[in-house]
């Protein structure tokens, strides 16, 4: 998620800093980006120029003291103290001005900014996989976020060329509150015997749907849908309907995230970057 981020702002022609504790990982970002462009330049949507500009827009770092900038967007783990420390962090070599933006999926964005050090500054900017494709994103205000703020992240979310979508901070936002019954019906068909995973995704797609449930779980990464599907749960009282499998928990639980590791519900092609 987090090269998808940067590819989108690197595209809209902003300078754009990555940055990743791991070098490792950083390596297999800026690897991952420079396909996904040649991609796009084989397909025809972008020429050798663009890709190369795009490339040029990004710096590509494991050093926190080069994160200085007028937008930090976080894509860390759905830790709510690991985000907090990343901000503060960063808030000590950035200006009081600095916008600083969780990714985050379901986490309350306003617990985050009540730990930050200027938390009028703090909101949710929430991208969906894969990020240069997607056009939604949800603008999450916070308790605590200026009006000044919102504003920003609604007009810049429009100049990267995507749809801002604003909303209160609350569990699972919008698109995650929503979409908890598509994955947990799903998967509590299959631990009632009912059918299977390879059928549910079948007649859903015959249905109209993009992409059936557990295709879209393997892509997300079951440890993020599990995850969210926990946070979701216990942010609202944790109703019955709403509560996790066990299914994906043992997914987690064995290292089968999907697509990022190469086995899920589905055997895939293993996923590189961040």
């Amino acid at each position: 998620m987090g090269s998808g981020i940067a590819q989108v702002s690197a595209s809209a022609g902003f300078k754009t800093i990555l940055y990743d504790l791991n070098e490792e990982a950083i390596q297999k970002a800026k690897s991952k980006l420079e396909k996904d462009l040649q991609t796009l330049v084989d397909k025809q949507k972008i020429n050798s120029e663009k890709k190369q500009a795009v490339l040029d827009q990004i710096y590509f770092t494991s050093s926190t003291n080069d994160c200085v900038a007028d937008l930090i967007i976080e894509a860390v783990v759905e830790k709510i103290e690991v985000k907090v420390s990343l901000f503060n962090q960063l808030a000590q070599i950035n200006s009081n001005e600095t916008i600083f933006a969780s990714n985050t999926s379901s986490l309350p964005v306003s617990e985050i900014a009540k730990h930050v050090l200027i938390p009028e500054r703090v909101a949710g900017l929430h991208f969906f996989n894969p990020a240069p494709i997607m056009k939604l994103v949800e603008v999450v205000k916070a308790e605590q976020t200026s009006q000044e703020v919102l504003d920003k992240l609604v007009a810049l979310t429009k100049t990267f060329g995507k749809t801002p979508v604003v909303c209160k901070d609350s569990p699972g936002f919008i698109v995650n509150r929503v979409a908890r019954p598509y994955y947990i019906e799903a998967l509590r068909l299959v631990e009632e015997g009912i059918s299977d995973f390879e059928t549910i995704d079948r007649l859903l797609e015959s249905r109209g749907f993009k992409m059936g449930p557990f295709k879209l779980m393997d892509l997300i990464g079951n440890d993020v849908n599990y995850a969210v599907s926990c946070s979701v749960y216990e942010q609202l009282n944790q109703p019955e309907r709403l509560k996790p499998s066990y299914i994906q928990k043992e997914k987690v639980e064995k290292g089968e995230l999907g697509k990022k590791t190469g086995k899920g519900y589905y055997s895939l092609p293993a996923k590189t970057g961040n």
